[in-house]
């Protein structure tokens, strides 16, 4: 299948599962489509079971295959996602949060991959540098889901801009410590070639950890300044909304070209169009339309993502020992989710206040999404990437359906504006 018809069959089944899901389940949309599209795999995945003979479970295998889902996500979508929700957050919502966003997407970060990696090496045996990259790759979050899945809970403004700026922030950071980690774990095959990332030791990991977040923050900064100051010579809402497109894909690309983070900055230069282009670079009637057509990407997008994390289950290897493997791994993902959440707000509690229910709300709300997914596929291949992918795989189900479909109800009974309770 060429891309066009890929492409096409992704929009008409997303579509179609999206209708099912608004008709008959009527849960948030992308958990809807999830569930659609995991039990349609598990059907096909029966009927090859109960009729050997068929070849529609390899043939629709085949089609899985023929998307690559870690490129399609890591090279392409995620820059769109991360600009569409940092567009949506306010600079100066959060300068007043910046401390604990900042010690939750670096320090939690850090403390997450490091429980997880220690427990996950204990458990399955695995070489403790090759668990850590599985703790870095489950440790960020989803932004675009729990920010869909919260949207209706009422919550308060500063609990609210926690979530969604240490969620956008932990995503550009997790992906460079992935980098980091795989470069040591992996130290030949780790960049396939030109374009490796790998590293010869902690003090080359340490550069590369600065080199990619810190030139993603300037590139971030340059492209969105250059991209607001443009906007303020135009007075076109179609030809602004083009320029903000050509700012998240030609960033992203940019970003990779230049080897330094792509999603830190799109997170970066989303804040600076969404805040100060916001107010100073645009009319009213393209700033309607610049927030209705983002919205509309960040929809469609995330629909498109998790109906392919629901077909991912055809390629992912499971057995008895990863299957085990995985249900431990959601109890050690929890564990490194509170530590990375209450940690931050114990330090920093003797000198601010927090709303009631940081902690836990943040903790289970912290829902894993399609990029931990993209980078347990994009692994060098090894004897301990299977046992990950499906570990992955398994959390990351887990989280969308489970505490995707409850934290709304813890949220709103710990969570909410006083005046609301």
């Amino acid at each position: 299948m060429n891309f066009l018809q890929i492409a096409s069959l992704l929009i008409v089944l997303a579509g179609a599962f999206g209708a099912i899901n608004y008709l008959f389940l009527k849960l948030p949309s992308a958990i809807g489509i999830l569930i659609v599209s995991l039990v349609s795999s598990m059907i096909i995945l029966l009927i090859e079971l109960i009729t050997p003979r068929t070849v529609f479970a390899e043939t629709v295998t085949e089609v899985v295959r023929s998307v690559d889902f870690s490129d399609t996500l890591l090279e392409g979508m995620l820059g769109l996602l991360l600009f569409a929700g940092a567009l949506h957050v306010k600079i100066s919502d959060l300068r007043e949060q910046w401390r604990v966003v900042f010690l939750m997407a670096t320090m939690g970060v850090g403390l997450s991959t490091l429980i997880v990696g220690t427990g996950f090496s204990y458990i399955t045996g695995m070489p403790f540098l090759i668990a850590l990259v599985f703790g870095a790759l489950i440790s960020p979050t989803d932004p675009v889901a729990v920010l869909g899945v919260l949207r209706d809970a009422s919550l308060r403004k500063s609990l609210e801009t926690k979530i969604a700026g240490e969620s956008l922030f932990n995503d550009g950071v997790g992906y460079v410590v992935y980098l980091v980690l795989v470069g040591l774990a992996f130290p030949v095959v780790a960049g396939h070639g030109a374009d490796s990332h790998a590293t010869g030791g902690l003090a080359d990991a340490a550069k590369l950890f600065f080199v990619e977040a810190g030139g993603g923050v300037l590139l971030g900064l340059a492209l969105g300044w250059l991209t607001f100051r443009l906007m303020r010579l135009i007075d076109d809402y179609s030809l602004e909304v083009l320029i903000t497109l050509g700012l998240a894909f030609g960033g992203y690309e940019l970003a990779v070209a230049l080897h330094v983070s792509g999603p830190i900055m799109a997170v970066t230069a989303g804040l600076l169009i969404g805040d100060v282009g916001a107010k100073h670079g645009m009319s009213e009637e393209t700033r309607k339309y610049v927030d209705a057509f983002w919205r509309l990407i960040d929809e469609i997008l995330n629909a498109v993502l998790f109906l392919l994390i629901g077909f991912e289950v055809f390629i992912v290897p499971f057995n008895g020992d990863t299957v085990i493997a995985g249900l431990l791994a959601i109890v050690l993902a929890l564990v490194a989710r509170l530590a990375a959440v209450a940690i931050p707000v114990v330090i920093l509690k003797p000198f601010r206040d927090f709303s009631p229910g940081v902690i836990p709300i943040m903790t289970w709300g912290g829902l894993k999404g399609g990029i931990s997914v993209a980078l347990a596929l994009s692994l060098p291949d090894s004897e301990w990437k299977p046992t990950i992918l499906a570990a992955t795989y398994i959390v990351v189900v887990f989280s969308i359906i489970v505490q995707g479909l409850s934290i709304k109800k813890v949220a709103t009974k710990l969570g909410r504006e006083p005046e609301l309770v």
